[in-house]
């Protein structure tokens, strides 16, 4: 899209007042998209933590696999996901704050011993899975919002600001040359005056 403007003061002062905005902005998008970069770096780390700390929990129980047949269905469910929103760099993302679970009643004397301890386990990895899920969010929403930010940033730095500039330029020779015309003539003219006035 090419930008549009007419050869007079008004554009002028419209144009410097545009490319001043576009100038002073610059160095905020630049900074705020150093940081999205930078909280997506962290973001991706955090992701891979929690799924290694997923498989560690995966690995550790993998001794116990053929016990889960006997594990009561629907006995843990997830009751509620405590999520707070926090600003980064502008940006609003999901943290977990907690997660609250419903376990079901049951039988002590008619269940295996280690449904107990079962349960702590399904609760453990259950939170994992959701922090998990909560961080990938995270990143996703870091990432579309550097994108964005990385897009403005470009837009400012590679067309607006270079277009403003080159409309401006053109707009004061236009305004120098139509300056130097008008003073031409009027020479030409005081010539003519005091060359008919000498005859």
């Amino acid at each position: 899209m090419a930008l549009k403007f007419q050869y007079n003061k008004t554009y002028l002062q419209q144009l410097n007042k545009g490319l001043k905005v576009r100038e002073n902005a610059l160095p905020t998008l630049v900074a705020k998209e150093s940081a999205l970069r930078l909280e997506v770096k962290k973001a991706r780390e955090s992701v891979a933590a929690i799924e290694k700390r997923l498989v560690v929990e995966y690995e550790s129980r993998s001794s116990t696999y053929r016990l889960w047949n006997e594990f009561p269905e629907g006995l843990v469910s997830v009751k509620e996901v405590k999520v707070e929103i926090k600003k980064i760099a502008g940006v609003k993302t999901p943290i977990l704050q907690g997660v609250i679970f419903s376990v079901e009643r049951y039988g002590v004397f008619l269940q295996p011993a280690w449904v107990p301890s079962g349960i702590e386990a399904l609760k453990q990895v259950a939170r994992l899975k959701i922090e998990a899920e909560l961080a990938k969010k995270k990143v996703e929403i870091l990432e579309y919002a550097r994108k964005k930010t990385t897009q403005k940033v470009n837009l400012y730095e590679k067309v607006q600001i270079p277009e403003y500039q080159e409309a401006i330029r053109r707009i004061k020779r236009f305004m120098e040359d139509e300056d130097n015309l008008s003073k031409s003539s009027q020479k030409i003219l005081k010539a003519k005056i005091a060359a008919l006035e000498a005859a």
